[in-house]
């Protein structure tokens, strides 16, 4: 097995919360361990153009708490194209790259597996706000997210109960459902709608509304996945069929942003150190996770033909006791 002297980090697709601390700990991980660090900026962009600085110890300083990526992040359409991998792969070798790490979601470790099928090891880091990378039980930004929704809906339930209202709130999360049901539980939410779950309005919002106000209970929360959508014409419908005005509310990107979490800087310091480690030892096309409480990894394809699903005990809980 050669030496490895020279490995590179960038970050992937959406920006999250606890990105900063990973890069940090491949740096600071790399760099003890004698190796040369390169920044890629702009994701497969900053890859495939030679977009790189040299990091140091001192280049990781005071980013920990930092929310986005001081590498920034791109969505590279040219890297999805064998030519546009070909010329990632010249660049590695211009740039004396022996390996790669590469923090982002399931779009990123694609692009991660062709890089290693053409001989540069490559290991990815989950780092996504919406918790859907099927091998790892958490994702790098997934707590934060959660945190910044529950504050944000809590000042929302502030005026929803000083006027009676029902305030629908529109979560991310693309087409999984994770952040919906834990934060819909920490919020109380009178219903929680996600992607992997038809829905009834009905049966779903309106009958557990008319039923919680003969409870003498007023105001309410509605959580609705981004998958879902239509929050507007939701908050109309509801109106309509309870009599309590409804508003809608979209949170956004403010859910990207944001200091991480305690939980977020340690995954992210944990993962990005396992990740040197496999550098170290010449390995590549593996995909770094939680599992049980543990870090492990997998091979890329396995990791990506993994499937998960939402937790059903807690959007149970959520709805027992939400009333």
């Amino acid at each position: 097995m050669s030496e490895v002297k020279t490995i590179g980090v960038l970050t992937s697709g959406g920006d999250a919360p606890g990105m900063n601390a990973a890069i940090r700990a491949v740096v600071r991980a790399g760099i003890g361990k004698g190796m040369r660090v390169l920044g890629i900026r702009r994701g497969y962009n900053g890859l495939i153009n030679g977009d790189m600085v040299e990091m140091n110890l001192r280049s990781v300083s005071d980013i920990m708490q930092k929310g986005g990526t001081v590498l920034y992040t791109a969505r590279c359409l040219e890297f999805k194209e064998k030519a546009g991998v070909e010329k990632a792969k010249q660049t590695c070798i211009n740039m004396g790259l022996d390996g790669l790490v590469v923090i982002g979601g399931d779009g990123s470790f694609r692009g991660a597996r062709d890089l290693s099928l053409l001989g540069i090891p490559c290991v990815g880091i989950p780092g996504t706000i919406d918790n859907d990378i099927a091998s790892s039980d958490y994702t790098i930004g997934y707590d934060t997210c959660m945190n910044t929704v529950v504050q944000n809906v809590d000042r929302l339930r502030d005026t929803s109960q000083s006027h009676d209202r029902c305030s629908v709130v529109e979560v991310m999360g693309r087409n999984a459902g994770h952040i919906a049901v834990n934060a819909g539980l920490a919020c109380g939410a009178i219903a929680i709608l996600i992607p992997e779950i038809p829905y009834d309005v009905d049966k779903d919002i309106v009958e557990r509304i008319k039923a919680s106000q003969k409870t003498g209970k007023q105001h309410f929360i509605v959580m609705v996945a981004e998958g879902i959508g239509h929050s507007e014409e939701l908050a109309k419908e509801i109106e309509a069929k309870t009599g309590v005005e409804s508003r809608a509310t979209v949170l956004g990107h403010i859910q990207r942003g944001g200091s991480p979490t305690l939980r977020d800087r340690v995954m992210a310091s944990h993962m990005g150190s396992y990740a040197v480690d496999l550098l170290e030892k010449g390995i590549g096309n593996r995909v770094v996770a939680s599992k049980g409480g543990e870090i492990v990894d997998y091979d890329i394809l396995e990791a990506l033909n993994m499937k998960k699903t939402v937790d059903m005990d807690l959007l149970r809980i959520a709805q027992d006791i939400a009333l």
